[in-house]
């Protein structure tokens, strides 16, 4: 028996953050809101109404609501801070389940020097605990794994404080990983996973992953009685149902 809440984007239909909760309400028990806001000053971030209407369908049917941060958390960087913040108190009265967030590690891309990680390592434990300040709760920020670059390098951070990961199993994929061994190390403290395929782009449907590759994830979460939230990050009305079907199979099937 599952205990974990599915999950959506809020972004399966091609329309604002409210369709898309009025929509998926009943159909899933979580929605990730993905935030964004361009150079160009276009952005997402709710506005006061709109959040009360989301809270009123969260109070009515159950929901929860996680949130993806709208960029890399850099130490020290004013715009992504200014960002940042703005986002966070768009959304408090929400009091979300989550708050996803990557760190910016850029500098891997070029530069794995052990010093270069140390230092790196040290200045993104500080923007971490800085944010964990912002939200008023260590426990609901977490810190999701990207292709780019090994979760390693910031494992001893969460291992040292109470910060929380987002497991992203598709970006293990896209890296031709098998995430198994990762997730069931971490799963104790990870609040937020992660699902899609990769076919030919990432954030695909799930219906493009064999069995033999989805199974074993589906099992562990259930074996270990996993009660966080599986989103299925995946955008278009499409991938979002195929991708549900594919998940549930898997766990009647397992169960």
């Amino acid at each position: 028996m599952r205990k974990f809440r599915l999950g959506s984007t809020s972004y399966v239909y091609p329309a604002d953050l409210v369709t898309n909760a009025r929509q998926l309400a009943g159909v899933v028990e979580d929605i990730e809101l993905v935030l964004f806001e361009t150079p160009d000053d276009e952005t997402n971030f709710p506005a006061r109404a709109q959040v009360q209407e989301l809270k009123q369908i969260a109070n009515e049917n159950g929901l929860t609501y996680t949130v993806h941060l709208p960029m890399d958390l850099k130490f020290g960087d004013a715009v992504s801070y200014d960002k940042i913040r703005r986002a966070l108190a768009s959304v408090e009265i929400l009091e979300p389940f989550a708050y996803v967030t990557h760190l910016d590690g850029k500098n891997f891309l070029s530069d794995t020097a052990p010093a270069s990680i140390a230092r790196w390592q040290q200045e993104a434990e500080r923007a971490l605990l800085e944010l964990c300040a912002w939200v008023g709760d260590t426990s609901r920020v977490c810190v999701e794994n990207v292709e780019g670059w090994s979760p390693d390098y910031f494992a001893g951070i969460l291992a040292e404080t109470n910060i929380k990961r987002c497991i992203d199993v598709g970006h293990f994929w896209v890296q031709s990983r098998d995430p198994l061994p990762h997730l069931t190390e971490n799963l104790y403290r990870t609040h937020v996973i992660h699902l899609h395929g990769v076919n030919g782009r990432d954030h695909a449907s799930l219906k493009f992953v064999a069995d033999a590759q989805l199974f074993p994830i589906v099992r562990a979460l259930l074996e270990q009685n996993y009660d966080g939230v599986v989103t299925l990050e995946v955008f278009g009305k499409d991938d979002f149902f195929s991708s549900r079907d594919a998940l549930l199979r898997a766990v009647e099937m397992i169960d």
